[in-house]
């Protein structure tokens, strides 16, 4: 199995997956809303305006290519979905300066 080292225990990778199941089961709508909202923050803080005219130029570079959107499987065009956002977001989260 895959999922498994050698000394048949739990690979990272499946234990991250659990437990974000897991948050998922235990939580509403409203924690997401919470850690996104500090994560907006974080970034705020973290970044000048020069990051945000950069991610607005390549998200407008994005909507205007003619509609490939490499993001994942999204029915809303180009928004991301909650549970996505949270995916990427805690793929990026070490406690410090993701530059």
């Amino acid at each position: 199995m895959a999922d498994k080292n050698n000394d048949n225990k739990m690979s990272r990778e499946e234990a991250g997956r659990l437990g974000g199941e897991a948050t998922s089961n235990s939580h509403g709508q409203e924690f997401y809303e919470e850690i996104g909202q500090k994560g907006g923050e974080a970034t705020s803080q973290n970044h000048g305006s020069e990051f945000y005219e950069e991610i607005g130029s390549k998200g407008g570079e994005n909507s205007n290519s003619g509609g490939n959107n490499s993001g994942g499987n999204n029915s809303g065009g180009n928004k991301m979905s909650r549970e996505e956002a949270g995916r990427k977001g805690g793929q990026n989260s070490s406690g410090g300066n993701n530059s």
